[in-house]
């Protein structure tokens, strides 16, 4: 204000005309307005009551306006996100229509603010009295305009800025669906990556690419993005190349690795392509020492480098709340190059790595110098080096794994304890000691669209059906006759039924059936074997058929279809491995109410309980040490049941049945470890 005009309300005013129309002027000047000196009392009055019928139309007017407002509040969360200017702030005229102000998520500088007029009063206008002490304000609000389209935020609750792992502020995510249903892993939803050498249908040696086939689309069900990386070993059907090729450096040369993709039951599934992996076929596992270990190393290498650059759906996956599950010593140097090639340098911070163990006993040993072709700092080497008094000082791709992750997974609870004992540790129980503070035992689950007598599609034909727990007696019977007619066996529905069905070698115990043959087929059972492994194995099972081959079968070699008939039609099921991490055909059995006979030990005892005929209780028969005359007690109890307690036999095959098997329940219990690991630094 100018000194000039320094005057202030309480100052005397004169009692002449040219004093008040003074003072009137410096009131117009304070609210940026200023009339004519000269004007008349009667124009005042006549521009009060206009102002007064303005202010009250625009009054009326202001719902109407704020609704049309609200309308578009919808819009507003996109606006937002595709704009960085930050809408003026308005104001309501009238205090008790005020409407909340949207905020953007950045700092802006602050709009100006209008402020309404005093509330004016309601009747007539009075008139001023010129001989007053004290003249009154006479005060005119700007004009008023209607401003420019302001979208304002509905009576949505405040939300603060997200800071993203790279350190940007970002906005909010827009509003949720209220008819879209939350997935099961509710805010722990992740980006999982599992890798493997092996994934049915694909590939398959054992419950490897089982596990690999049905575990990803049970944690898809939960709400998460799950990518499968495996090898190529063939063309398969109903793949495509995605365009992608990367170099990979490797054995001190740069290899060219491309990616092929198809999407299925909700999971990606992203192949490795190189000349050394492909028409390989059924041997996965083949070549020498050094060709597998660069075929594993390349996979590892691949699938690191496959969330960055292969998109899915046209979108990469992306290292941020990413989760790599990495299984068996084939993948044990995905955590290691995490660790030492990405993380290391700032790269994929955020990535996490979880082990799972479904076989101790191999390890991926050679000797120490071969280290040098993985291409490793000299103070990451020395992780590799271990000392036992079998083997010596040697290189152990297992060991530096199960170091290097972030969680552990045993495929049972225990397989779990088994692997920290020495004689289930194969030399490396130390290690998984010092580390069990990162140690879960999880046993597998079964995956009920292959897996089912309600569904399986080779019970379908040649005499076979499909059954469920209500007509199991029936259906069950039915495939009993049709696989003793396809395998050329005498068909007897009382005939005591037992299979075999499983890699031939001494782990899974099959010479303590061949050592009870004898006994066997002087109880007048029949016995079926479906397996390839040892030579020598194989040959034992040819001469068991030739000895007798009306009470016994053997078919060398494996089929898919002939496993899931096998599993449908015998009574029983012998698994008497000397070591089993979990073992998955005893889950089939018991799906099929087939009742197994197990050796207790691992992922057996924990799925299989005994059967207690005086409590009713139990789903099989177990026996405590590998051995053939302990087999052959637990086979005479499980004769007598069948034989002279037909109905105690069904009660157990029902049982049997009436378990949930699948893979739901495990995928859970495998978030939790996932989630456990993603806040492990």
């Amino acid at each position: 204000m100018r000194s000039s005009t320094k005057l202030c309300i309480g100052d005397r005013v004169c009692q002449s005309s040219r004093t008040v129309l003074r003072l009137q002027s410096r009131q117009f000047l304070r609210i940026g307005r200023c009339h004519d000196s000269d004007s008349s009392r009667g124009g005042l009055d006549i521009m009060h009551k206009e102002l007064l019928q303005e202010i009250q139309e625009r009054r009326k007017s202001q719902e109407e306006i704020l609704k049309r407002l609200n309308q578009l509040a919808a819009m507003t969360a996109t606006i937002q996100k595709e704009t960085s200017v930050t809408a003026p702030v308005a104001r309501s005229l009238a205090p008790s229509m005020a409407v909340p102000i949207a905020r953007s998520p950045a700092p802006t500088p602050a709009a100006p603010v209008v402020r309404s007029p005093a509330p004016l009063p309601k009747g007539p206008v009075p008139r001023r009295s010129l001989t007053s002490s004290v003249a009154p304000p006479v005060s005119q609000p700007p004009p008023i305009s209607i401003p420019p389209p302001v979208f304002l935020e509905p009576d949505v609750p405040k939300t603060e800025p997200i800071i993203s792992s790279r350190g940007f502020e970002e906005l909010p995510s827009p509003p949720v669906d209220p008819q879209q249903k939350e997935p099961l892993a509710g805010p722990n939803v992740m980006k999982v990556v599992m890798v493997g050498a092996e994934c049915a249908p694909w590939s398959k040696t054992g419950g490897l690419g089982d596990v690999m086939g049905a575990l990803p689309k049970a944690l898809s069900r939960r709400g998460h993005r799950v990518m499968v990386v495996a090898p190529r070993y063939s063309d398969y059907q109903g793949i495509s190349h995605t365009g992608v090729r990367r170099q990979v450096s490797m054995f001190g040369q740069s290899h060219e690795v491309g990616y092929y993709h198809t999407y299925k039951d909700g999971v990606d599934y992203v192949f490795i392509d190189h000349p050394s992996i492909n028409k390989r076929g059924s041997d996965i596992y083949g070549g020498g020492r050094l060709d597998l270990m660069f075929r594993c190393a390349l996979l590892s290498k691949a699938a690191l480098e496959a969330v960055w650059h292969v998109p899915c759906g046209g979108v990469t996956y992306g290292d941020d709340n990413c989760v790599f599950i990495a299984n068996d010593w084939h993948t044990a140097l995905l955590p290691v190059y995490l660790q030492e090639h990405y993380r290391n340098y700032g790269q994929m911070t955020f990535a996490r790595c979880v082990f799972v163990i479904h076989n101790m006993a191999h390890q991926g040993r050679a000797p120490f110098v071969e280290v040098n072709n993985l291409e490793f700092s000299e103070e990451a080497k020395e992780k590799f080096r271990l000392y036992d008094p079998v083997g010596g000082e040697h290189m152990n791709i297992l060991k530096v794994g199960l170091e290097t992750c972030h969680r552990i997974i045993a495929v049972s609870t225990g397989y779990a304890w088994e692997c920290q004992t020495q004689d289930g540790g194969w030399g490396l129980h130390n290690v998984v000691g010092e580390n069990k503070w990162k140690l879960r035992g999880i046993v597998n689950g079964i995956d009920y669209q292959e897996w089912s007598p309600e569904q399986d599609v080779f019970l379908q034909s040649d005499g076979y059906t499909n059954y469920s727990m209500d007509n199991f007696k029936v259906g069950k019977a039915q495939c009993k006759a049709a696989l003793q007619r396809e395998l050329g066996l005498p068909v007897d529905p009382n005939v005591p039924l037992f299979g075999f069905i499983g890699r031939l070698d001494y782990q899974k115990g099959v010479d303590l059936i061949r050592d009870n043959y004898e006994w066997l087929m002087g109880e007048k059972v029949q016995l079926i074997f479906l397996g390839s492994g040892m030579q020598e194995l194989e040959q034992a099972l040819r001469d068991m058929e030739n000895w007798n081959k009306s009470n016994c079968r053997s078919w060398v070699g494996f089929s898919v279809k002939m496993a899931h008939r096998i599993t449908a039609g015998v009574d029983m099921l012998l698994m008497p491995s000397r070591f089993e991490p979990c073992g998955l055909n005893q889950l089939y059995a018991m799906a099929y109410g087939t009742v197994p006979i197990v050796h207790a030990v691992g992922g057996l005892r924990d799925t299989v309980k005994p059967f207690n005929p005086f409590e009713n209780s139990g789903t099989g028969w177990t026996f405590a040490r590998a051995e053939a005359h302990m087999l052959r007690e637990a086979i005479g109890h499980s004769l007598d049941t069948y034989r002279h307690h037909r109905d105690s036999f069904r009660a157990l095959q029902r049982r049997c049945m009436d378990q949930d098997l699948s893979w739901d329940h495990a995928a859970q219990l495998y978030e939790e470890v996932l989630v456990e690991a993603k806040y492990q630094w």
